[in-house]
């Protein structure tokens, strides 16, 4: 395996970083412990600019090359905030912050960037600009989207944008990663039911909107079983139910909650269509009112072809070319690194975390073995494809 030497060095240091984090997460747009982190280490690693407040709270250091500096310009991405759930991996560093835990690996990013964000810094072995970026609030609340939007690509030139995500199940060492979509819209639906109330023991009275409910959630079904091409990719699910209040009462309204997610625009747009539809059927068959929120959140994270490849290579150049999986399946799950790959051309790839237990669980850990090879694919990829000039 080649690991950069210097990352192999400054292993133990980026561990500290990571478990520091680990014990103090927070949520959000509010990681400001977090922020104010990373900003200090990126000045104190010399970086040539540091600016904080991108996004509301991301932080974002430039690090230009050696003596003749190209105008290419690429951007590495690293997500700060955890989850509003309570840990149980009974680690030393576990979390100090109730109901708060990084159970999705972005302490190991953030820390991971730190690392390969120093090592650049030091040695500025490349002819071009590295920008390294740490965004807040990746976890539902569009923080990709509000550093785009607050002019992120634009102010500091990017060309190219890369970003990496740890993965449960996928041994260390390994890398896996597909062109197209990779990870899938998320589109959020509460579909509130309005009957009339009345005594449970004289339905006929009322207008029950449980039994209008209970008929919907089964005909969303038909969605993806009847209505969707079988190759294509589509997640209809009804995760909340909530209405009534008494067993002898039936209520006047119920909400239920549902996710949707897909792999392309045209299924999309297709599953928001066919939801209303089915609705407004149910609505007057049950003589009900039904109305539809519907918010269409994160979307599908495309790579693109060209940076696929090269994300790729520089893989295969640190754990070998049989340890990188070039065409792995799309996951149901979203990210809003997506973003950035509509603002600009780039790619997602997937780290092994080796056998943990799964995002978003409450034993979850990230593997601290992983930190000199992602430390290393960050700085590789800045050097490599952006090669220092002979002198």
């Amino acid at each position: 395996m080649a690991v950069i030497n210097r990352m192999a060095q400054l292993h133990d240091e980026i561990t500290t970083w990571r478990r520091d984090i680990h014990s103090n997460p927070e949520l959000g747009y509010d990681v400001v412990e977090t922020a104010a982190s990373v900003e200090e280490k990126l000045r104190s690693f010399g970086c040539d600019e540091v600016v904080a407040g991108i996004g509301r709270t991301g932080v974002v250091g430039v690090i230009k090359g050696g003596d003749n500096p190209s105008n290419f310009v690429i951007g590495l991405r690293a997500d700060m905030d955890a989850l509003p759930m309570s840990e149980f991996t009974g680690k030393p560093y576990a979390s100090k912050n109730d109901g708060k835990m990084h159970a999705c690996g972005h302490d190991g990013h953030t820390a991971m960037l730190l690392g390969a964000a120093k090592y650049l810094a030091e040695t500025r072995n490349f002819n071009g600009t590295a920008v390294v970026i740490f965004q807040p609030a990746e976890e539902g609340g569009g923080g990709g989207k509000a550093m785009v939007e607050d002019g992120l690509m634009d102010r500091f030139a990017i060309d190219e944008v890369y970003g990496m995500h740890n993965l449960p199940g996928l041994d260390i060492g390994e890398f896996a990663i597909r062109s197209g979509g990779i990870m899938a819209s998320t589109d959020e639906v509460i579909m509130t039911v309005k009957g009339k109330g009345a005594h449970a023991a004289m339905p006929h009275l009322g207008i029950d909107p449980i039994v209008a409910g209970s008929q919907l959630v089964l005909a969303l079904q038909s969605i993806v079983s009847r209505n969707l091409n079988p190759l294509e990719s589509l997640v209809v699910s009804v995760t909340k139910f909530i209405g009534g209040t008494a067993l002898n009462v039936i209520p006047e309204k119920i909400k239920l909650y549902a996710t949707v997610r897909s792999l392309s625009p045209e299924t999309r747009k297709f599953a928001e269509k066919r939801i209303r539809e089915i609705c407004e059927g149910i609505a007057t068959a049950n003589d009900t009112q039904i109305e539809v929120y519907y918010n269409n959140n994160y979307p599908v994270t495309v790579n693109h072809e060209a940076q696929t490849r090269k994300a790729a290579k520089i893989a295969s150049k640190i754990v070998g070319e049989n340890r990188v999986e070039t065409n792995i399946d799309p996951m149901m799950g979203a990210e809003d690194f997506s973003y950035m790959l509509e603002a600009r051309p780039g790619a997602f790839i997937f780290l092994g975390n080796g056998d943990t237990a799964g995002l978003h669980h409450p034993k979850y850990d990230f593997s601290d073995e992983a930190i000199p090879i992602g430390c290393s694919y960050w700085a590789k990829l800045i050097e490599e494809l952006m090669p220092a000039k002979p002198s």
